[in-house]
């Protein structure tokens, strides 16, 4: 019943932050059901509508400042349809690939727009995009990627404290680390050299609250402030320098960190630091930032971006797709082989051990759904930030794939990556190789395939846990799983990875 639903306490002191949370507040309580009434059903041919209008007709004049984010309209658009179960006609796949391909530098990435620089974001939607709607052979766009230049334009990019600008001229951004290790994790191109410095770098990032700002402060700033100080020769990286980080933890830079970090697991477990020093972060405080920012009853668990913000539905993937991330980090729901763990005590009663079945998760799944099927509609097709606002294309697919995050579990399994490894072709995936990098000693050669293999088997590893599927308003209110890492569909992440890395990776099903 809405009178349930209790108010954010305040200290009777109105500031302009108060007020407009509780006018928030206001707003969606009024889209609570009353107590008796029928489940809210997911409007999904409104909001195919709402995509196919955008795509047939073109987007609406609000829209032009978007004029550099053109791959993200793109993309945006089709992984929406991937997520409500909508296929796309062989027109509209040839055109799209048309259009992305034009948007490719000469130089190698992708831009926002035609005649536009390169930059980390935009070639991360333009791939993912192609795995959407690309195919291999003439005119399927795979084969069109100049996957060599893209990793010189990374390299290109690549600081020396293990961070990336975003652009050339441009600045360091966590989320331009995440695209980049997305991207070359998808293409194949992923090297020792295009990774070293990355792990500790991140790590500098996490603030004292548990999530991640954008970047954290370099020495070499404070040192040109500072004419006494002491610098090292030829103005090299001091990697014991101080590195307070830049801002507050922040929903979207905590996701693109935190799936940066499990992107690179198999290249710290598989190279540890010059220096002896393994990067590290806190899981915990990560997970305990994660789960307090989802909202209280009367926010209908949404969830916000940053501590004492507003709820926004598009943070349902960003937070809400990011604490599954973390939960693997910690070991919490993945599936584990029993062969390989530790043998229980003798006389261990039944009641101690993991029950597979259990959905542990450690957010409310069942109150973000509520979140987006009542607040985050809007009657006219596409789903938003909040009510009253309108529907755009952002919104529709974060607050879609957060409600894939909230219904489906997408775990790694030691079974499964047990099986693709055992599948794996290493000639093949030698052959694929899409970089011009140079081993230069038989051991570099085996980092780089052992690099290749476990990067592989990680990302192929994830499935959907059986028995934890959740629909609020029931099955028909049922979107598609997605990818945690890549926010691809398992079919069109699965496809891009087995055509890269030249491998047939054994059946999901």
């Amino acid at each position: 019943m809405v009178d349930q639903f209790r108010p954010t306490p305040t200290d009777g002191y109105g500031t302009s932050t108060s007020t407009l949370q509780t006018e928030t507040e206001d707003a969606i309580k009024k889209h609570i059901p009353p107590a008796g009434t029928a489940q809210v059903e997911l409007q999904k041919r409104a909001h195919f509508e709402f995509l196919l209008r955008n795509l047939r007709q073109g987007f609406p004049e609000r829209y032009t400042s978007q004029d550099a984010s053109q791959p993200w309209l793109i993309f945006w658009t089709l992984q929406g349809f991937s997520v409500f179960g909508v296929g796309l006609d062989d027109q509209t796949k040839r055109r799209t690939v048309e259009t992305l391909l034009a948007l490719q530098h000469p130089d190698g990435g992708f831009a926002g727009g035609p005649g536009q620089a390169a930059h980390l974001l935009p070639t991360y939607a333009a791939v993912c995009a192609f795995a959407i709607v690309g195919r291999p052979g003439e005119g399927g766009g795979w084969d069109a990627i100049d996957r060599k230049k893209v990793y010189e334009f990374f390299m290109s990019l690549k600081q020396p404290d293990g961070s990336f600008l975003v652009s050339h001229h441009g600045e360091v951004d966590v989320r331009g680390i995440y695209c980049l290790l997305a991207v070359a994790t998808l293409l194949n191109i992923l090297t020792p050299e295009l990774l070293v410095g990355v792990p500790t770098f991140l790590a500098t990032c996490q603030t004292y609250e548990g999530g991640f700002c954008n970047a954290s402060f370099p020495g070499w700033a404070f040192e040109r402030d500072d004419l006494e100080a002491e610098r090292l020769p030829g103005g090299s990286y001091d990697p014991t320098a101080p590195r307070p980080p830049l801002g507050e933890a922040h929903g979207g830079y905590t996701f693109c960190a935190t799936a940066s970090w499990v992107l690179l697991q198999p290249f710290i477990k598989l190279l540890p630091p010059a220096d002896g020093r393994t990067p590290a972060i806190n899981t915990r405080a990560l997970l305990r930032w994660c789960v307090q920012m989802q909202g209280s009853p009367i926010e209908l668990g949404g969830f916000r971006g940053r501590t004492n913000k507003l709820v926004d539905g598009c943070y349902s993937w960003w937070v809400g797709g990011c604490v599954g991330l973390v939960e693997t980090l910690l070991g919490i729901g993945a599936q584990r082989d029993t062969a390989t763990e530790e043998r229980q005590e003798e006389g261990q009663e039944d009641a101690h051990r993991t029950w597979d079945d259990v959905d542990d998760s450690l957010f409310d799944r069942r109150a973000l759904q509520e979140y987006i099927l009542c607040a985050g509609q809007h009657p006219a097709g596409g789903l938003r930030d909040k009510p009253p606002k309108p529907a755009d294309a952002y919104h529709t697919l974060y607050c879609s794939a957060g409600l894939s995050a909230a219904q489906h579990r997408v775990i790694p399994s030691d079974a499964r990556e047990k099986a693709v490894t055992a599948a794996w072709n290493a000639a093949e995936a030698a052959a694929k190789d899409g970089t011009a990098y140079v081993a230069h000693s038989d051991a570099d050669r085996e980092r780089l395939a052992e690099l290749r293999k476990r990067t592989f088997a990680h990302v192929m590893s994830w499935v959907e846990e059986e028995g934890t599927a959740t629909y609020v308003g029931g099955a028909a209110n049922r979107v598609n799983a997605t990818h945690p890492l890549f926010n691809l569909t398992m079919t069109h992440s699965d496809a891009m990875l087995a055509y890269h890395y030249g491998q047939s990776p054994p059946s999901r099903y």
